[in-house]
């Protein structure tokens, strides 16, 4: 193989061709040719799926590269091209390249999920197929005349014809095309304007594009949203539009081609800190960040441009940089993506000297998608007012997936009126309906100005009752993120500790539920306990001994393990019985034995949090936690290896336990010890 790309990666109407090196033999070059243009000629759509748009264009160069294909077969098996030797290389190599971006412009006027967005790109694709055929006239007038002389009369006159036909081909437009793209065009101004849509022209659109299901639909929406990452205003209108017709033209949602949501729980990108995602050196967010050798991370231009200026050293550490490598920090990359995305951001930002006029057409777009999601939040409020129990479920459905993208998204169905129709559905015997519902509202719950509004309208009742009772697992889950963010106004985390049910139900989610309900529920409990008055309740819940015998057990992930430490050390500081609780249920054997286990990356954070757990111990059950710690002979040199390679954080506390313990060890012969110090008089009492 000469070239190869993946697919799956590149963005539609982009076509990454390799050209072959000019050192290539000449027989590879030739039968890798012949490959190509054999593969293009026999091209069919996978799955069954056929041309939707730019038919005649499609039609029209397959006939043309078949035509080739028989006529190089024919030079090859002549000997046309051994006559001329390396005076064919250059030609072909051109030819070669011409026919990679064809094959791609044929995969994408397949795409499945990129049909209206081909449809409107008819004149652009139209372009692209007179270029490929432009540079294949070129590349054969290149062919030096012996090669063709050397062929048969037949060759010669397919050769000719060739010529004649690629020069006199036309690439352009279609005219059912350019009357489906009006048809689109018009909607959208209308749009614009505020006035809804014909619905007969669009059903006529979806019709034309084969559009038949909500799957389907569905498709151009999630392949838009990426096209909207890449900062592409025209995108955002399309899919403004296809949301519409998603929501008010497709009453079933099929399940077989649904591409299911996932529940898990994304607490962590609306709980960023957006300071954490900007370059240290021009403290705006990142667009290509980069890790140095000091493992800082920074914008790429920002940093080239620091060592560019003879500056070998970190600018956040002032440490001497080992070398200048820059390595691309992707996960960031797509954390940095996720958090424009769920704020209406456009990435890359697009700093350019255009930027100005891209921001206009940007407008533009964005007022075309946002009249779209206004419509659609009236639309599915009165499904969820007036529909049937099928209705009102798909309508909550909808709600989530739109809820799930974006702050605006949120604020519209809050002014809909949509949140007081969801908490009623919290009630509905029906499962799926009663878990969209409650999916919904926990994305609705993220916004603040949100929180309030479910809150006064008996929501922290009906989300309760839900995390309770709720008839699919996923509704508890749910319900225990919701109360999450809802905890997070101060007022609220009392009115839900006061609620008998709250957080007894959340203890017995992380008892029987799967990792991602414990984890929601374990993460609601964490913020709940910054109220000193829920401590209690939560002692009085039997978290502590079950959050033990879990630690103990082989079958939780690390990143649980963590989680239920984080949990016990937050008890475990506080003057509350929570450390003496712990103590009773005879936690210290699981956790001396977590310290003791293996390092490797994935423990670190657990073991990090076990020390912050024996120093509390410590501290607040004095000598009864003290002697056992002393009398294990692995702890210390647990410690010591956490301490040379922990954070500075880390570190100062596991310098306080190995003090405290080396106190007790040097003085536990002549003194005994009171049964509860703070820390400071423990170090002086020892």
């Amino acid at each position: 193989m000469i070239y190869n790309t993946n697919e799956s990666t590149r963005r539609t109407l982009y076509f990454p061709a390799v050209k072959p090196c000019e050192s290539i033999s000449q027989t590879t070059l030739v039968n890798s040719f012949l490959s190509l243009s054999k593969k293009i000629s026999n091209f069919k759509p996978s799955h069954g799926f056929t041309f939707t748009s730019n038919k005649r264009n499609v039609k029209n160069a397959l006939r043309l590269i078949q035509v080739l294909q028989l006529f190089l077969q024919g030079v090859r098996d002549a000997g046309g091209f051994d006559m001329m030797g390396k005076l064919v290389i250059l030609p072909l190599l051109a030819l070669h390249v011409a026919l990679q971006k064809l094959e791609f412009l044929l995969q994408d006027c397949t795409r499945q999920d990129a049909r209206v967005w081909m449809l409107m790109k008819s004149k652009s694709v139209g372009r692209h197929f007179r270029a490929v055929f432009e540079a294949v006239a070129a590349s054969l007038d290149d062919l030096p005349l012996d090669v063709v002389g050397a062929c048969d009369d037949e060759v010669k006159e397919l050769g000719l014809f060739l010529i004649q036909k690629v020069k006199e081909a036309h690439f352009e437009a279609q005219r059912e095309d350019v009357w489906a793209s009006n048809l689109v065009k018009s909607a959208l101004y209308r749009f614009e304007g505020r006035v809804i849509p014909d619905p007969s022209e669009l059903r006529w659109v979806l019709d034309y594009l084969g559009i038949k299901n909500w799957a389907e639909c569905n498709d151009q929406v999630k392949f838009l949203e990426e096209e909207i990452r890449f900062g592409s205003g025209p995108a955002a209108r399309l899919m403004g539009l296809m949301v519409y017709c998603r929501c008010v033209f497709f009453d079933h949602i099929n399940f077989d081609a649904r591409r299911v949501e996932s529940t898990k729980f994304e607490y962590n990108i609306d709980c960023l800190n957006p300071d954490d995602l900007k370059c240290p050196i021009s403290l705006e967010i990142m667009e290509d960040p980069v890790t140095i050798s000091t493992g800082q991370t920074y914008d790429r231009v920002n940093i080239v441009k620091w060592f560019k200026a003879s500056n070998p050293v970190c600018p956040k550490t002032g440490q001497r940089v080992q070398n200048l490598d820059l390595v691309p920090n992707l996960a960031l990359k797509e954390v940095i993506k996720k958090y424009c995305l769920a704020n209406g951001e456009t990435f890359p930002f697009h700093k350019d000297k255009g930027a100005s006029k891209k921001s206009s057409a940007n407008d533009v777009a964005i007022l075309a998608m946002e009249e779209a999601t206004k419509m659609v939040a009236d639309f599915l409020s009165l499904k969820l007012a007036m529909g049937t129990i099928g209705e009102k479920s798909k309508a909550a459905y909808e709600i989530r997936l739109l809820t799930k993208r974006s702050a605006f998204n949120r604020v519209c169905f809050m002014e809909s009126g949509a949140i007081s129709y969801l908490l009623n559905l919290l009630l509905s015997k029906d499962s799926t309906a009663q878990e969209n519902s409650m999916g919904a509202l926990l994305n609705l719950s993220k916004h603040p100005e949100i929180k309030p509004v479910i809150v006064n309208d008996r929501g922290l009742i009906l989300v309760v009752r839900v995390l309770k009772n709720g008839i699919k697992m996923e509704a508890r889950q749910h319900a225990a993120a919701t109360l999450f963010y809802l905890s997070s106004v101060e007022e609220y985390r009392g009115l839900i500790g006061n609620n008998p049910d709250a957080i007894p139900s959340l203890v017995e989610l992380i008892r029987n539920g799967g990792d991602q309900g414990r984890k929601n529920a374990l993460v609601s409990i964490f913020s709940l306990l910054m109220l000193p008055s829920n401590h209690y309740k939560v002692l009085e819940a039997k978290l502590v001994p079950l959050l033990v015998s879990l630690v103990g057990s082989m079958e939780i992930s690390d990143d649980l393990i963590v989680d239920f430490l984080a949990v016990l050390t937050s008890l475990a500081e506080k003057p509350h019985g929570g450390a003496r609780a712990i103590f009773r249920a005879k936690a210290l054997d699981a956790v001396i034995r977590l310290m003791c286990s293996p390092y490797s990356d994935s423990s670190k954070l657990g073991k990090e949090n076990c020390v912050s757990l024996l120093l509390a111990m410590c501290i607040n059950c004095g000598r009864e936690v003290v002697e056992i710690l002393v009398m294990n002979t692995s702890l210390m040199g647990a410690l010591y290896s956490l301490y040379a390679g922990g954070t500075s954080r880390i570190s100062k506390k596991i310098s306080s336990l190995i003090s405290i313990l080396h106190e007790f060890s040097e003085r536990s012969s002549s003194r005994s010890m009171p049964r509860a110090l703070s820390h400071e008089n423990f170090i002086h009492v020892w």
